[in-house]
């Protein structure tokens, strides 16, 4: 029994042994000889810079420079509207007396409601989530000028929430007060200065002094040396005004790049990319101007379509993706190129159970380390000089094939 245990010990620090040295060895080879086989799989290539973007867009700013009060929001932030619709108004001088007037008469109708059995609407109900939404969220504001404007939506979201009690309630001191605070907003809009839309668009309130120095209409004198002197920082969120609000048109914005990369230097009027915005945004663009600076070539990109994103920024980082394929992805240290038939043609090496295979092969597109590549079809290899027989022995390519790496580049 001892010496079987004995012989058992022996055997497994053999085996121990044996399995030790083969990973030594594997470890050596591998060193002395890299893995020389990649297997073919469908992929994605793609061409692209990385760089910084002013947006240009067709933009109206209304403003009254007699009105200094400040203005009142009727059309938020971000909302669509229509030529001719109000926009905002402009205080009155006695706008904060007439202002705390109506705050004193809210707490009081706020006081009689707690006493009062109301069921609420689910209009009310609506309007309450939002309150405490932007109340929850006022907390954590830094911008003084945010805090601004949630406070506004707020003071909004309240009348029309008493608007709505006021058809609710049968108690008539409620009713009492809240009619009087309906005169107090009344007064409020008695010869107030109404703004309206100039044009159909989205109402913003952030505006920069930019609009007509950054507009559609202006492209041709957009070049590096001007967009250089407009000094803004990149990924800055423009300020919201409380003296003048804008319309913008929402079918299409522009985005104006200073690049002197090579990709760039291909790039014509009328070639189309893919613009990444963000992470997680990107668009496709058309080239609509290209303006040659000192040095370095501005080139000017239309979307189609302007995200509320890019209301609230005017220098932005953006990836300019020129071309993107996706197929068969192999290294280019895999490609093998040939002259048969006076034409330079590529070949890669397929191992298929030992045995090594030239196969030709289509580049589609490629960069300095990968190439998308695809088979040939009988009409393009006729018209490359190969006979019948060639064409009916022609092997295309084919998922998981094992190809052949470190091949050196030959012509014969």
């Amino acid at each position: 029994m001892r010496e079987t245990k004995k012989l058992k010990r022996i055997i497994a620090v053999i085996l121990i042994s044996l399995v030790i040295i083969y990973i030594i060895y594997a470890v050596v080879l591998l060193l002395l000889n890299p893995n020389n086989v990649y297997i073919l799989t469908k992929g994605e290539l793609y061409a692209e810079d990385e760089t910084v973007g002013y947006i240009i867009r067709n933009e109206q700013v209304i403003e009254d420079e007699e009105n200094v009060n400040g203005i009142y929001k009727i059309a938020s932030e971000g909302q669509k509207v229509a030529k001719d619709e109000y926009v905002f108004r402009y205080y009155k001088d006695s706008e904060n007396e007439l202002t705390n007037k109506i705050n004193e008469l809210d707490y009081k109708i706020q006081e009689l409601l707690e006493s009062e059995n109301i069921l609420p609407s689910a209009d009310i109900k609506v309007i309450e989530n939002q309150i405490e939404e932007k109340i929850s969220k006022i907390n954590l504001l830094s911008s003084f000028q945010e805090i601004k404007e949630y406070k506004s939506n707020i003071e909004e979201l309240i009348t029309k929430k008493i608007n709505y009690i006021s058809q609710l309630t049968n108690n008539e001191e409620i009713k009492s007060i809240i009619n009087e605070r309906n005169q107090y907003e009344n007064q409020l809009k008695d010869g107030a200065s109404y703004k309206t839309a100039t044009m159909s668009g989205v109402v913003s309130y952030k505006v920069d002094g930019l609009e007509d120095k950054l507009k559609p209409d202006n492209l041709s004198n957009i070049t590096d040396t001007y967009l250089e002197e407009l000094e803004l920082k990149t990924g800055q969120i423009i300020s919201s005004s409380n003296e003048h609000g804008k319309v913008i048109d929402n079918f299409k914005c522009y985005i104006a790049v200073v690049t002197d990369s090579e990709l760039s230097k291909q790039a014509k009027v009328g070639d189309k990319v893919t613009l990444r915005i963000s992470t997680t945004e990107e668009d496709e663009a058309q080239i609509v101007q290209i303006n040659e600076g000192s040095g370095n070539r501005t080139i000017i990109f239309e979307l189609k379509n302007m995200s509320q994103n890019l209301i609230n920024y005017r220098k932005i980082a953006v990836d300019i993706i020129w071309w993107q394929e996706s197929g068969y992805k192999v290294p280019n240290k895999a490609i093998i190129t040939k002259n048969v038939n006076g034409h330079d043609l590529n070949y890669i090496i397929r191992n298929k159970n030992g045995v090594q295979t030239e196969i030709l092969i289509k580049i589609e597109k490629q960069n300095d380390k990968f190439s998308i590549i695809s088979s040939y079809e009988t009409k393009e290899l006729q018209e490359l000089g190969f006979n019948e027989e060639d064409i009916k022995n022609y092997i295309k390519i084919s998922n998981y094939d094992e190809i052949i790496l470190n091949v050196e580049n030959n012509e014969e």
